[in-house]
């Protein structure tokens, strides 16, 4: 099964007052697995960010003047979603600019994203599994023991990261590769659609105390989600 974890950010919130997508990042998973597949992209959404939304994501207009509109990337983006599931947290928002970027194509033969893909909304799984609880990103990383620390602004890749992460937990108890975006700078990245490759034999490289501590703490929340020992503390106990 071929699933992409979708994340947008926008110039404000509201659709509907004209406000338009500044970037798009997706990640790519089979059967359940990231794949190293990764599409983002920044967008010239041709007005300026509200004040709002450039203190959550960082992003200054003047950033954004040679980054290309949203027609310009419109074909790779669509080739890159195309027939997959997409996993998307409150996806009624980022539809909402996706599907209104979609309907400004001149012919208007994109149609939406609804027909091209089925959606999974995480927030709505969220809701249903735990209620009356904060179900935001945020949230849901500290209720399931998702290591979030490096997540200072929203960006689109180390979004979909964390939830990815957050959909395995939820769904499995198993917690997605960690294939280190958040060590990249995001406003350097350009449009990408690759494949990670190996290109010599890797180095191996031995946790440290700090990073012994993490796993065990993110070990921990995966116990609490299950309501008992998981399966990954399970297979780390020494069999006799």
């Amino acid at each position: 099964m071929r699933q992409v974890v979708l994340d947008t950010e926008t110039t404000g919130l509201e659709v509907r007052q004209g406000h338009r997508l500044i970037e798009i990042a997706c990640l790519e998973m089979v059967e359940r697995r990231l794949t190293g597949r990764r599409y983002q992209t920044y967008l010239n959404p041709d007005r300026a960010i509200d004040e709002g939304a450039r203190q959550v994501t960082g992003i200054e207009d003047e950033f954004l003047l040679d980054k290309p509109r949203f027609a310009d990337v419109a074909s790779e983006f669509l080739a890159f979603i195309d027939g997959a599931e997409l996993i998307i947290h409150n996806a009624a928002f980022d539809l909402a600019f996706l599907n209104a970027e979609l309907g400004r194509l001149t012919p208007h033969q994109a149609g939406t994203i609804e027909e091209r893909c089925t959606v999974l909304d995480t927030l709505a799984m969220a809701r249903e599994r735990y209620p009356g609880q904060r179900n935001s990103l945020d949230a849901l990383c500290k209720r399931l023991g998702v290591d979030n620390s490096a997540r200072e602004l929203h960006g689109g890749l180390i979004d979909c990261q964390l939830l990815a992460d957050v959909y395995i937990a939820m769904t499995s108890g198993q917690v997605a590769l960690d294939l280190g975006f958040e060590n990249a700078p995001e406003q350097q990245l350009a449009t990408v659609v690759m494949p990670v490759e190996l290109v010599r034999r890797p180095r191996v490289l031995r946790a440290g105390p700090e990073e012994l501590a993490a796993h065990e703490r993110r070990l921990d929340g995966l116990d609490k989600s299950a309501g008992g020992t998981s399966v990954w503390r399970r297979e780390a106990v020494p069999k006799t």
